[in-house]
């Protein structure tokens, strides 16, 4: 937990930018596995926790812009609780950590809320994208989300501030150790499964936990592959893309493209080449005013021209950008923003977070994937990780329809069909004059990896 004035100074800030009415929070329930006492590890409503800091379930919270006043909406342990969980402190005690004062039942909210409703005070809430929240939602309020709210909350968790760099860089130190203890272990004969075990395990041990399921794969064609079912064997290369979280819940998220059998095979090596140029090409690109779209454009031209100097693509490389080919090859965006989530602030609307009312999601496939086309600003943590991906599936439908064949040549693509996929990333902040790579490095050139395996 931060220290109580940095919530009072979060919750102050947001009362000024929404300015009146009801702000309504909702923090998240535990969810049962299979039975209510078996419940899935709980996590925090990353919202909730930013703007209170109460990191156990059912609680609610509201911010009482009018009448100045912040109430948080709970109940102490019942001595059942006590006798499975052990003795908690009071909700309270645990309200006066964050500079809260005052409580109630949690039985009071809907009360409170329908009040508010018949004086026809204006109640703002978030999106929920829990089924549990969006059903206890729709009880309490015959009202849709506020877009006020949402722009509100936004625009104070993009900027990260130095306590919560901390934060990404304790996550990244735990990434680090989960990174290269797969480096040492991707060997043949391996499954991938005993990989993707010991890091979570690290994530664990270390007093963190998954930000997010760890992605370890010899398919790394599949961009978002949490099969962990394969044998390596010498001469694949996998794809492992995995963070964890502090414990503060703040994300780290970096991938690496690891070579089973310790060296890269000589057309590894090319097409790896290719997304590291891009990568560098991009983070030397990131300053405060530049608009990451333009950034994941000069990815793509960097990919595209090194795929064109191994025969893949052919003709001018800027047409082929425009043409779109290079989404044969680079089917997803360049990177997100990063945070208390992952994919920071997604359930608030992903429009909302990466575009603005002049910067509109381009829908054409390749582009419709970019999270963040935004111009970046100081304090922005984002994500910089271009690929090639070679999808079978992908490479049948194209050539089928004969699609951008003026500048893709097919038949050298089929001798790749059997590549997989090789991803770069790493978590990039945006500075007052430039940027600054985060976190310990971790080898990421041909040779870099390859010395170290």
């Amino acid at each position: 937990m931060f220290s109580r004035d940095t919530y009072l100074q979060r919750r102050q800030r947001l009362r000024q930018q929404v300015s009146s009415g009801l702000i309504l929070f909702l923090g998240n329930q535990e969810s049962p596995m299979n039975y209510p006492d078996n419940p899935y590890p709980f996590r925090q409503d990353s919202s909730f926790l930013y703007f209170f800091g109460l990191d156990f379930p059912n609680l609610a919270a509201v911010i009482d812009i009018d009448q100045a006043t912040d109430c948080v909406f709970g109940d102490d342990p019942t001595m059942d609780q006590i006798i499975w969980m052990g003795p908690q402190p009071s909700l309270k005690d645990r309200c006066a950590s964050v500079g809260i004062s005052n409580t109630a039942p949690l039985d009071q909210l809907q009360t409170l809320l329908k009040k508010a409703v018949n004086q026809s005070r204006c109640i703002h809430f978030l999106p929920q994208y829990r089924v549990d929240i969006i059903l206890l939602t729709k009880q309490l309020l015959p009202i849709e989300p506020s877009e006020a709210l949402i722009k509100a909350v936004v625009a104070q968790r993009s900027s990260k501030t130095a306590e919560e760099i901390e934060q990404i860089e304790t996550a990244l130190e735990i990434s680090y150790e989960m990174h290269t203890a797969a480096m040492k272990m991707s060997k043949p004969g391996v499954f991938e499964r005993e990989v993707a075990g010991a890091m979570e395990g690290i994530a664990l041990s270390r007093g963190g936990r998954l930000a997010f399921p760890t992605i370890f794969s010899i398919h790394g064609e599949t961009l978002h592959n949490h099969y962990y079912g394969n044998i390596m064997r010498a001469g694949d290369i996998v794809v492992n893309d995995c963070g964890a979280e502090s414990p503060l819940h703040y994300a780290g998220d970096v991938t690496r493209t690891i070579p089973v059998g310790g060296k890269f095979s000589p057309r590894q090596r090319d097409i790896y080449n290719i997304v590291l140029a891009a990568q560098q090409r991009a983070i030397e690109a990131v300053k405060p005013g530049v608009e990451f779209r333009e950034i994941h454009r000069l990815a793509c031209t960097i990919l595209a021209s090194g795929l064109a100097d191994f025969g893949l693509l052919k003709g001018n490389i800027q047409e082929a950008v425009d043409a779109g080919a290079h989404t044969l090859f680079f089917q997803c965006g360049l990177g997100h923003m990063l945070g208390l989530d992952v994919h920071d602030m997604e359930a608030l609307g992903e429009d909302y977070v990466g575009y603005t009312d002049s910067i509109r999601r381009n829908p054409e496939f390749g582009w419709k994937s970019l999270r963040l086309a935004r111009a970046l600003e100081p304090g922005f943590v984002i994500t910089v990780e271009p690929g090639v991906y070679f999808i079978p599936e992908l490479i049948d439908r194209w050539k089928a329809q004969n699609k951008c064949a003026d500048f893709i040549n097919y038949d050298k693509v089929e001798r790749y069909r059997d590549f997989g996929g090789i991803r770069v990333e790493d978590d990039v902040l945006v500075s007052d004059d430039g940027h600054r790579i985060l976190g310990k490095p971790i080898p990421k050139t041909v040779e870099e990896v390859e010395d170290f395996r």
